[in-house]
């Protein structure tokens, strides 16, 4: 595992207190997780996601990601209806270890966009995981 120098925050997401990473766009927000919950699992070999259409509240479990020391339960960040998968993970999961900002796991058309504004800033992330 690398030490936190090492891995990447970017500015440019808000986090949450599970590791996933948000990206908003409008009322869509793309949604993944974040450089530590990869480095964390290790080689990631298999992503469950859910369907489009599928709607969920916020918190709530929408997939999991099996590495070869775990599995782990990824959780929405935002309430909304999943718009887009990354049919991509399906054959090829090791992408999240690769480029965790970059392999996004679903798109969400949100209920609230208010929600992302509650989510951690890159700072406050870092600040939660030295804690």
């Amino acid at each position: 595992m690398k030490d936190l120098s090492e891995l990447d925050f970017p500015e440019t997401v808000r986090y949450t207190e599970d590791h996933e990473w948000a990206a908003v766009d409008g009322e869509v927000v793309r949604i993944g997780v974040s450089d530590y919950a990869q480095d964390q699992l290790g080689d990631i070999v298999y992503v469950e996601m859910p369907e489009i259409g599928d709607i969920f509240e916020k918190g709530d479990e929408f997939g999991t990601l099996e590495s070869v020391k775990a599995v782990s339960e990824i959780y929405m960040p935002v309430g909304g209806e999943v718009v887009a998968v990354n049919e991509v993970l399906v054959d090829t999961p090791e992408l999240i270890n690769q480029d965790p900002y970059g392999a996004w796991i679903v798109e969400i058309r949100a209920t609230d966009v208010g929600e992302y504004d509650e989510l951690m800033s890159a700072e406050d992330y870092i600040e939660m995981l030295r804690g």
